[in-house]
């Protein structure tokens, strides 16, 4: 019985992930969250209605080869596994769809188990949904904010008083900046720390173009 329950534990992933073509899933830690009694703030906005400086920012900063992997970018974990070699680790080498599949299923932190459940795991949504659908689940369930603020658009509000619809490039790229971390940086107060970081991203932006990368998916 104990093998039975933690095989469906480890399938159900796979078979919420084909459901989530459509709906406003929430993540794990959104959650755990609920379950703790700590707020949550959480405002479901569909990718073309946010500013379009918004999902070009986080690619830009999070995922550079997001429209061309599928799901692990091998390069870029060869990178961070040389420097960890090196003792230099400064970064980490998960994309888009390897952070969207820790959100919505499995747990923060580094663990060796949780990595190796998460490669699949990408694979799979990279698969089965499209490019566009990926970030737009990212960013309405990445935490953009330091108490409970989830997605683009509590992260917005929280930030700057405006919606994701309204945010303006640089806002866009501090918004970016903040993440995997947003309790430790700003995007309401940044740093100059933040303030660079930020307009690294928004240069970036301007040449990620995401409209030739909707579509991509099944051995494109």
């Amino acid at each position: 019985m104990a093998m039975l329950a933690i095989l469906v534990i480890l399938l159900l992933p796979y078979v919420l992930t084909p459901i989530y073509a459509v709906g406003h899933p929430v993540s794990t830690l959104m959650i755990g969250r609920w379950l703790s009694g700590a707020p949550v703030t959480r405002t479901w906005v569909d990718l073309d209605a946010m500013a379009p400086a918004l999902p070009r920012s986080v690619v830009a900063a999070e995922d550079a080869k997001f429209c061309t992997h599928h799901g692990v970018d091998w390069s870029s974990l060869r990178e961070v596994i040389e420097d960890a070699q090196d003792g230099e680790v400064v970064r980490g080498g998960s994309t888009i769809t390897q952070q969207l599949a820790k959100n919505l299923f499995l747990w923060p932190g580094r663990s060796m188990v949780r990595k190796g459940l998460e490669f699949p795991l990408a694979f799979w949504i990279d698969f089965v949904l499209p490019k566009k659908r990926v970030l737009e689940l990212y960013l309405n369930v990445a935490e953009l904010g330091p108490a409970g603020q989830f997605g683009a658009e509590a992260g917005a509000q929280y930030a700057f008083g405006r919606s994701a619809a309204a945010l303006s490039a640089q806002e866009a790229s501090l918004l970016a900046a903040i993440l995997p971390n947003p309790v430790i940086r700003s995007a309401r107060r940044p740093g100059p720390g933040v303030r660079r970081i930020a307009g690294t991203y928004r240069i970036r932006a301007r040449s990620a173009g995401l409209d030739t990368c909707w579509g991509r998916n099944r051995g494109f």
